[in-house]
């Protein structure tokens, strides 16, 4: 028989044990950092995830997000691909072009219904060019080469009649880098998004030639609502993180409610000032007149995913001659279960 002192400790010591287990099962488990790259967190496009960023709706739904930022979405998809980051904003039609060279992807939650993009001349050759048509010959400019600029550029040209060969497209980045190029005469044409573009037509340095900010004036150009900003990921990373999936759906629908239920002033209130490059008046105005573009619901638009891939097709991009099952490329599952 064990005497007293033996027992004494061996149930100190349990008690010890179970108080141990006890602290450790009611700790809040500390969740995994989830990075996600964004092709300019600055761009309008792409406000649903700077606001959640910055609403704090990440950490509302117990996520530790970090938002990077690149100049091209074309940079943004490599990092997924090697896996340096879990999620990419950028444009759907990215997941469209990864499956035709084997690769899965998913939009989990689609962010708009328009590139929220336009062209732009500039002013010296205003009479030179004055549509898609007279490109031939000429220095277009996108954020970089593969990226979805690179796309609609070789889309509207060829649209108008003007074939690959006859155009010459430089990756020149975005914002002040975009400008400049533009200015110093590196390009004489190209397409940019917001704030960069009003800034641009409000110096004088440019031209408006072709606008895709909003539903209706993109659905004009390229034949009906045309899905791009949204956050996409990997279908393999998606099936195994389901709830980690969940969580960023239910904050960037959040953000999106945010959007379509506050006015450009409200919004542009929860913005650092960067991101008005300098003129915050304008930067409102400009946002009250494309916030349109962006879905109140996180949905993928029915028909829009046929668009793309109708775009991508006549621009003669990696999809020509590709067997490719769309419904592989969105899921409206998430977005659904956030409304």
């Amino acid at each position: 028989m064990r005497d007293n002192g033996t027992t004494l400790r061996s149930a100190l010591a349990r008690a010890l044990a179970a108080a141990a287990c006890a602290l450790a099962c009611s700790a809040p488990v500390r969740a995994a950092t989830i990075q996600l790259m964004v092709g300019g967190i600055e761009k309008q496009i792409y406000l649903p995830a700077a606001l959640a960023d910055r609403l704090g709706y990440f950490k509302e739904q117990g996520l530790d997000v970090q938002v990077l930022s690149d100049t091209s979405g074309g940079h943004a998809e490599d990092g997924l691909l090697t896996g340096s980051v879990q999620g990419v904003v950028g444009f759907y039609d990215h997941t469209i072009d990864l499956q035709a060279k084997g690769k899965f992807v998913q939009a989990v939650v689609q962010f708009s219904q328009a590139p929220g993009e336009a062209v732009v001349v500039s002013t010296r050759l205003g009479d030179a060019i004055r549509s898609p048509a007279d490109f031939r010959g000429h220095a277009l400019g996108v954020t970089g080469l593969g990226s979805s600029t690179h796309l609609l550029m070789q889309y509207l040209a060829g649209s108008h009649g003007v074939s690959k060969g006859e155009i010459s497209v430089a990756g020149v980045g975005s914002g002040e880098a975009f400008a400049e190029a533009l200015r110093t005469g590196r390009i004489d044409v190209g397409m940019t998004t917001e704030p960069t573009l009003s800034r641009l037509l409000k110096s004088g340095d440019a031209r408006l030639l072709v606008d895709l900010r909003t539903p209706g004036a993109a659905a004009g150009e390229l034949g009906g609502l045309y899905p791009a900003a949204c956050l996409y990921m990997s279908t393999p990373w998606i099936s195994t993180h389901r709830d980690d999936v969940q969580r960023l759906v239910n904050a960037l629908v959040k953000s999106l409610r945010y959007i379509a239920t506050h006015s450009a002033q409200d919004i542009a209130a929860q913005l650092p000032p960067s991101y008005m490059a300098g003129d915050r008046a304008l930067y409102v105005s400009t946002l009250q007149q494309s916030k349109a573009m962006f879905t109140t619901d996180g949905v993928m638009p029915a028909g829009g995913p046929a668009n793309v891939l109708r775009v991508m097709r006549q621009a003669e991009r990696t999809v020509v001659g590709k067997p490719i099952d769309l419904s592989r490329t969105f899921t409206t599952e998430f977005a659904l279960a956030a409304r």
